[in-house]
């Protein structure tokens, strides 16, 4: 049977069998692939902590007619052990990880693993607060996705901002006479932080406040449930620091 190498990152896992797991994969070169790593959940096993989720492995696999099968896995990036011994990071992980299933397939995306890998090591180093990496990578996975959000002019008419209407539907930010109405109003300063979530810029993400960063996540929360169609059921467990 042919075998083919990658590597990728596990996003989900399920039992089969006694000893068996189906992991869910986002590869590099594969795009999203399901595969079965069998004997893994034997305290035996060689290789069964390389498969859990949130870990980055080099893999071999065998073609499968339905699944294909793992027969050797090298870590590459063994996140897992800094991110779920950590409430914050766990459920921001958990969310990204979602996040990247449901906006890949077999066809793949390059950029949208190279994206969650960067985001899980971030996270794992603890280089920001979980909160905040988890906004930004939901921002730029949607932009890799074909949902930009527009923050610096108006998403309907290009008229230049600063604007304060949100809308998920329309794109971001709308000019005053092109929201519908009932459009929620953001203050300035947090629709400055969600163009530096998005742009990546560090410095001013983590000198922001709380109070700014719960509402621009708020902000990022519904853009993400509108696009998606339905929420991440994962964000209902994000922990938010109260001002």
């Amino acid at each position: 049977m042919p075998t083919y190498r990658d590597e990728g990152v596990v996003l989900r896992t399920h039992h089969l069998g006694e000893a068996d797991r189906i992991v869910t994969l986002l590869t590099r070169s594969h795009g999203k692939v399901r595969a079965v790593a069998k004997g893994v959940r034997r305290t035996s096993s060689k290789f069964g902590a390389r498969l859990e989720p949130f870990m980055v492995a080099d893999m071999q696999l065998v073609v499968g007619r339905s699944l294909d099968i793992i027969t050797q896995a090298v870590t590459l990036g063994s996140y897992a052990p800094d991110i779920v011994g950590d409430y914050g990071r766990y459920t921001a992980a958990a969310a990204m990880v979602e996040t990247a299933d449901r906006l890949t397939d077999h066809d793949g995306s390059l950029q949208q693993y190279v994206l969650l890998i960067g985001a899980l090591r971030s996270l794992a180093r603890g280089e920001h607060a979980p909160t905040l990496t988890l906004d930004s990578y939901l921002l730029r996975a949607l932009s890799i996705a074909g949902w930009a959000p527009s923050f610096d002019e108006c998403a309907v008419t290009g008229a230049p901002g600063p604007h304060s209407a949100f809308s998920p539907q329309l794109g971001g930010m709308v000019a005053a006479e092109a929201a519908p109405p009932g459009t929620a109003r953001l203050a300035p300063e947090t629709v400055e932080l969600l163009g530096a979530l998005l742009a990546g810029d560090w410095e001013r993400v983590d000198a922001s406040s709380t109070g700014i960063r719960n509402a621009a996540s708020a902000a990022v929360g519904a853009y993400v449930q509108f696009h998606l169609e339905r929420g991440l059921r994962s964000l209902q467990h994000i922990e938010r620091n109260m001002p």
